[in-house]
């Protein structure tokens, strides 16, 4: 009986089971169902109460631009982000004590050539100022200072439909704050990422800083021309007063300073800084800081000018350059007043100077050049001269060692110099032909081959496919190697290493391109770059000097390597695209760059005596008119070497044997020395009948200004064409 009744359990369980399933899933499908039905009238309901804004015609174009508008606007919200986020790195350095540095600068031979930083004695509070000298710089600069954060939204419209009905930069959008943040913080740099970044460190001061702590700062920090920083240094400089004695007339006059600072000093220009005092005055009656006649005064008796010094020959891009150099090191030295003695040769820097000057009037309209840049330096490492552009009045953004621009073939010469140090020598042959690096092909200027071609021929003719071939076949298609020698010799800098870069697209800046092929002049050694010589306190006391404290110099490439680069460096100006750079008394080592589309126009070339490096160009990298660095850059370069080479002891160029004298007995020991890895060479016959002809006009440095247009130095260029 009992089995039965198991047995009968057992047959009904299975029944129970699907029939609790069933219901399961009935129950589900019927919410299910009922989900999709309520779903479906809410979808409805919100199609309907959405129907009543459906838009037609123009107004949905409109709207259809608005949304497009915010697309585009919160793409450029995330690049403003990530550009700017980054910056804030900079507020976490001891930023406040570096500008605190008050530098006296000596040239090479110890006279007084500027002034650099804040002047301590002369630190005047904002309250012992007088009113109308605050009134003043407010009315000019930024007029809403009390009433923004930072950034001021209307200031910036209001100065964009100035711009737009000028059809000019009238005006200038950019907050007191904001200004302070680039003098404190970046560069003078005109680009899109800098007034980022600028926007947002005008955000951390004033966030960190109070208004009246932020407007002492700018006062203190700003430069005011002449070497000056700070306005109670200028007033002083200027006037040979107490910034807190000064008249209503002389204190437009400082306020004016702040937008162009070269431009308008008046121990420049007098009279264009008279006229923006009296904008300034005009501002402060139209935003009501005084009335006309309280100002009638101050436009009838304009302020005048003293300097204590001739500054119109200031070396102001090399002062610059110093004083950046000196505040990295900041914070090793315990004085903050100090004396600099620089290695700057005050004849070499007016030499270089006027050679820019003069072949930018002579040719950069016909080529369309708007700009250039030069750096000379001795063997030793000093740093003769800087020239970071035609105007330093005009443009303070120094492009001799703030601009990296792409090097062309004048990038070769590490890529060549790298083959040296893997066994290759002048004389190795290798393959001009078409080559593929992952999908990289290359090309020839003249879209031509030469097929089998020694190293020597292939530098001359800066055949682009040769320098890839060695990367990609003798260093293992790795630029490792490069990059090495590049941080070894001294180059600042960043590189990135792509396989492009054997081409020269890496931006390098011109001091760092003197700096590379000084490695070269001095047979292989580097490290030994500096710009001045020796710092003391106030006090007299040393504290720093180059011959006790600098480390010694380094090898960073072969006697052998470096004797073979610098035999086809010579040979670049004796029988290649450097022509126009060969000097009468000595051999010159050099290499052409030219980047794409005539961007940018190199020439970098060395003696035994000195290395010096040439870029021309335009700020805003527009082509130029098929401009190549053998033409204006290496008529640059010779023409302040013709100076620098004069009333000296020549020196050889390590490995190279400096014969003048064309003779049959020198081309036989220079083919022997070739042989046997000497690499002797000799200047062309010409080169005597030069000699000769000059021989009497190199006893005298060459004319400078207007009357170098007419010298004779502008006819030496034309020899060497």
């Amino acid at each position: 009986m009992n089995k039965r009744n198991k047995r009968q359990n057992r047959k009904k369980r299975p029944i129970t089971r699907r029939l609790y399933w069933a219901g399961l899933t009935a129950r589900l499908n019927d919410g299910l169902y009922r989900l999709q039905n309520r779903l479906y009238d809410i979808w409805e309901n919100y199609s309907v109460f959405t129907g009543r804004f459906r838009l037609h015609g123009a107004a949905r174009r409109l709207a259809g631009l608005v949304d497009e508008s915010l697309n585009v606007g919160l793409v450029g919200l995330a690049a403003f982000s990530f550009i700017g986020l980054a910056v804030f790195d900079v507020t976490k350095s001891n930023w406040q004590s570096k500008g605190n540095l008050s530098v006296t600068f000596l040239d090479r031979k110890g006279s007084f050539i500027g002034q650099r930083g804040v002047l301590h004695s002369e630190d005047v509070s904002i309250e012992a100022m007088p009113d109308y000298m605050i009134k003043a710089v407010l009315a000019t600069e930024d007029r809403r200072f009390f009433d923004h954060w930072g950034i001021d939204f209307y200031g910036l419209s209001r100065a964009l439909n100035h711009n737009v009905q000028a059809n000019s930069g009238v005006q200038g959008g950019s907050t007191l704050t904001q200004q302070l943040a680039k003098n404190l913080f970046l560069s003078n740099e005109r680009t899109l990422a800098r007034k980022i970044k600028e926007a947002y460190l005008a955000l951390w001061l004033e966030c960190n800083m109070s208004k009246k702590e932020i407007l002492q700062l700018y006062l203190d920090r700003a430069y005011m021309g002449g070497g000056t920083f700070g306005i109670a240094s200028a007033a002083q400089f200027y006037f040979g007063k107490d910034v807190r004695t000064i008249s209503l007339a002389e204190a437009a006059m400082l306020a004016g300073l702040f937008k162009a600072p070269g431009k308008y000093a008046p121990h420049v220009n007098l009279p264009a800084a008279r006229a923006r005092a009296n904008v300034v005055l005009s501002n402060m009656v139209a935003n009501g800081f005084l009335t006309e006649g309280q100002v009638l005064e101050a436009r009838s008796h304009p302020a005048g000018v003293i300097t204590r010094y001739k500054y119109e020959d200031s070396p102001d891009y090399f002062l610059d350059w110093a004083f950046d150099e000196i505040r990295k090191e900041g914070d090793s030295f315990p004085e903050r007043v100090l004396t600099v003695r620089t290695t700057l040769d005050r004849n070499l820097q007016k030499a270089a100077e006027e050679s820019v000057q003069y072949h930018l009037q002579q040719y950069g309209k016909s080529f369309r050049a708007g700009e250039a840049a030069a750096v000379i330096l001795d063997t030793d490492g000093s740093v003769r001269a800087i020239v970071g552009g035609r105007s330093y009045t005009m443009s303070q953004f120094n492009r001799a060692t703030q601009a990296r621009r792409q090097t062309g073939s004048s990038f070769k010469p590490y890529v060549y110099a790298v083959a040296m140090e893997n066994g290759l020598t002048p004389r190795s042959v290798v393959t001009d032909a078409p080559i593929n690096w992952g999908g990289w092909q290359p090309r020839n200027y003249g879209r031509s081959y030469a097929g089998a071609v020694d190293l020597t021929t292939a530098f001359i003719k800066s055949l682009n496919t040769v320098p890839v071939r060695l990367t990609y076949q003798y260093l293992h298609r790795s630029t490792k190697q490069i990059v090495a020698l590049l941080k070894a010799a001294g180059i600042e800098s960043p590189i990135s290493g792509y396989k492009t870069m054997v081409l020269g697209t890496d931006g390098m800046t011109v001091m760092d391109q003197a700096t590379g092929f000084n490695m070269f002049a001095n047979g292989g050694m580097a490290g030994n770059r500096h710009g001045f010589t020796q710092i003391t306190s106030s006090e007299g006391r040393v504290i720093w000097d180059w011959r006790r404290d600098a480390p010694p110099m380094r090898r960073v490439l072969s006697e052998q390597a470096a004797t073979y680069m610098n035999y086809m460096l010579v040979q670049v100006t004796q029988r290649g695209t450097g022509g126009r750079a060969r000097l009468p008394t000595t051999l010159v080592g050099g290499k052409t760059g030219t980047t794409q589309n005539y961007r940018d126009a190199w020439f970098v070339g060395f003696t035994g005596n000195y290395s010096a490096a040439v870029w021309v160009g335009n700020d805003n990298f527009s082509p130029m008119n098929k401009l190549t660095g053998g033409i204006v850059p290496a008529m640059i370069w010779q023409r302040m070497m013709l100076y620098a080479h004069q009333n000296i002891t020549i020196k050889p160029i390590p490995g190279v044997s400096n014969t003048i004298a064309a003779t049959a007995a020198g081309k036989r020991q220079g083919k022997e020395a070739f042989n046997s890895g000497g690499l002797a060479q000799r200047l062309p016959p010409a080169a005597g009948a030069i000699i000769r002809a000059l021989n009497r006009s190199l006893q005298q440095p060459p004319p400078f200004g207007a009357q170098a247009a007419a010298g004779q130095s502008g006819q030496w260029a034309n020899s060497f064409a």
